[in-house]
């Protein structure tokens, strides 16, 4: 019977995504989008087979900072997770995105690069001492109180110790939430007492192929909660990092990907959604409107968060390459009828299962 019903929760998390807008709506999870400020404009030279419609931008321009957060808005995305440690370049850059976030009530948050671009983590006390700097500058920031304190993500706790951790994390933990990278429940339980949840930066997962990705992300949101943590679940719309080393290709299908990676984060029970990425470009992760995309994604996230749809959208200079906002790939109603032929042989099975148990051929659990 629980295999059974496991196999109809798989199925209905295949069917479900096609038209998630409602069950949005409804949970009103909070949609975080990683947020990059590390680009000049020399970075569009390297490793970019797509580039954004404003162009070749450098993260020191704030008027793009602001049509960024006026198109996230305009989609349904709560706020960004900022790529940040401290250095002066891109402390100069938080300090003007915070400045911009205020004036548009956007909210913030950090995702802390603790390894380096080698992917080696950092020393504890270059972390330790980072952590604390943002702490004495933005602990009492509205911009950055999510959940009431600042949310910081620690990129690469899996690269550190349990007692490097906690020595980091102890000092800023009364005024700071700090959120594991942890890649699966094993590791989350490793670090559970340093931290104060788990978000996986899952960017390459591929719902058509990985059968076990939507278990996965299950079990990692109750090995979070079963701590009394914040479980932040990823959604992408694709991935392709061929041109920096990498050999997955995740294709977007038009929009399908999301939806089905989303409504795998949602059957998670998360306490909000990380939308991998804004405008992660070298990994082809962005939903940033774009010269190959267009605003298409911007338009397929709208529906998924039930975002009203702006008279004139900040990004749409040039939407050459969108697609057409119809015509997906499945309808309302054949997600519908799925459903409902689910629930009524779930329905047959609960029946069933009650008459072997008054027949007396099906033993009653202990109490």
């Amino acid at each position: 019977m629980r295999r059974i019903s496991a196999a109809l929760l798989a199925v209905l998390i295949a069917v479900l995504p096609i038209h998630p807008a409602a069950a949005v709506r409804r949970a009103g999870h909070p949609v975080l989008a990683y947020y990059y400020i590390w680009y000049t404009e020399a970075s569009w030279d390297r490793a970019k087979t797509d580039r954004p419609n404003l162009g070749r931008y450098s993260s020191d321009d704030p008027d793009v900072m602001r049509r960024h957060i006026q198109a996230a808005k305009s989609a349904g995305i709560t706020g960004f997770i900022v790529s940040w440690k401290s250095t002066s370049v891109l402390d100069r850059r938080l300090a003007m995105l915070a400045d911009v976030a205020r004036q548009e009530s956007f909210t913030l948050s950090i995702i802390y690069q603790a390894l380096d671009f080698h992917r080696n983590p950092l020393p504890v006390d270059r972390v330790a001492a980072d952590l604390v700097w943002f702490e004495d500058r933005y602990a009492a920031d509205p911009v950055f109180a999510v959940y009431g304190k600042p949310l910081v993500i620690w990129s690469g706790t899996w690269k550190f110790s349990l007692e490097g951790i906690t020595r980091a994390t102890e000092p800023v933990r009364d005024r700071l939430l700090v959120l594991g990278s942890e890649k699966s429940a094993a590791g989350y339980e490793r670090v559970a007492s340093a931290v104060d949840g788990d978000a996986y930066y899952w960017s390459s997962v591929d719902h058509y192929r990985d059968s076990g990705a939507a278990a996965k992300l299950a079990a990692m949101g109750a090995a979070v909660h079963r701590h009394n943590g914040l479980w932040i679940a990823p959604f992408a719309p694709g991935f392709d990092a061929r041109h920096i080393g990498g050999s997955r290709v995740v294709g977007r299908s038009d929009g399908e990907t999301l939806r089905r990676q989303y409504a795998a984060a949602i059957a998670s029970s998360p306490d909000a959604l990380g939308l991998i990425s804004w405008n992660e470009f070298s990994e082809n992760s962005h939903i940033e409107p774009s010269v190959r995309y267009g605003d298409r994604y911007l338009t397929v996230l709208r529906d998924i968060t039930g975002a009203p749809v702006p008279s004139l959208g900040p990004l749409a200079e040039d939407s050459s390459g969108a697609g057409d906002p119809g015509g997906f790939p499945a309808g309302p109603a054949v997600a519908g009828g799925a459903v409902l032929l689910l629930v009524i042989l779930l329905v047959l099975m609960i029946r069933r299962r009650s008459r072997m148990v008054a027949s007396g051929t099906m033993s009653r659990p202990r109490s």
